[in-house]
């Protein structure tokens, strides 16, 4: 069985990440600062800032396990305003850099971490150059958690030309929801600018968590970024006239499903093998 530590599995992705992958027969050890609510697997209480630790956690740790073999990487200060500026560039980059670094000391070639959506341009203030977004156009950083998500993939590019057998994969998450959250979404429809920020597109946890896990066992090399986004939007109106009347002027793919949403995954289902199924249609 391939043994896997999922960093920030106590959060709200990470649980979901946890939960699909002992579904699908890994091996996990939760990394955090925090226990979880239910403890589905090894708990270990670990400062990722602190690099010793790092490499501890990602080698072995007596009594519990004597090799790692793969590393899904979700711990964060998970978004902007959150905490100083300061604080989510030292923390994040940190961390990142640490699981990286831990991961190559301890011969770990098999990485996920998450990237974020907000590479992508978030809020839009500028337009996008077009819609659906998709990994095809440089990044666009605008805020200081954004930076860091933008940074740790240019280290996971070098880090794989150092070392061509390393597979590093960034998924760009879209914003993570779970079904508590659905409850909410119809209200969005009263105001299409409250979902502006982010083209009115969400992520359900586990569909999040099967990417992390197609990702893991994704046969490949090198460095990869895909977008992860649930297959519609938050909103009733069609997707279509989101698009015409929020950004005028910006392109609009053909085929365009009806409430289909504005963040491709085109890319993380042609390599991948993501197939989304969640939607909070089925919810409200």
């Amino acid at each position: 069985m391939s043994r896997v530590v999922v960093t920030g599995g106590s959060g709200k992705l990470g649980r979901a990440v946890v939960r699909e992958l002992l579904d699908h027969g890994w091996d996990v050890v939760n990394l955090d600062r925090v226990p979880p609510r239910e403890e589905l697997c090894p708990f270990l209480r670990v400062d990722l800032t602190d690099y010793g630790q790092t490499v501890g956690a990602l080698t072995a740790v007596d009594d519990r396990y004597d090799r790692v073999d793969a590393v899904a990487h979700l711990a964060a200060i998970p978004a902007p305003g959150l905490v100083p500026n300061t604080a989510v560039f030292g923390n994040n980059i940190t961390s990142t850099h640490h699981v990286f670094s831990a991961a190559r000391v301890a011969g770990i070639r098999n990485v996920v971490w998450a990237s974020s959506e907000t590479v992508l341009g978030l809020p839009f203030d500028t337009p996008p150059p077009y819609l659906p977004v998709d990994e095809e156009y440089p990044g666009r950083p605008e805020s200081t958690y954004s930076l860091v998500k933008h940074l740790e993939e240019q280290l996971a590019v070098q880090l794989c030309r150092w070392d061509p057998e390393l597979k590093m994969v960034g998924l760009r998450f879209s914003n993570v929801m779970e079904v508590a959250d659905y409850a909410r979404f119809p209200s969005f429809d009263a105001d299409p600018k409250l979902r502006r920020w982010n083209l009115w597109s969400y992520i359900d946890a586990r569909d999040g968590a099967q990417a992390v896990r197609k990702g893991l066992e994704w046969d490949g090399a090198g460095t990869e970024v895909f977008v992860i986004a649930s297959p519609d939007s938050v909103m009733s109106t069609p997707s279509a006239e989101l698009a015409a009347a929020e950004f005028p002027g910006v392109e609009v793919g053909g085929g365009l499903g009806t409430h289909e949403s504005l963040m491709s995954t085109a890319k993380a289902r042609r390599i991948l093998g993501y197939t989304p199924a969640h939607t909070w249609r089925n919810h409200v």
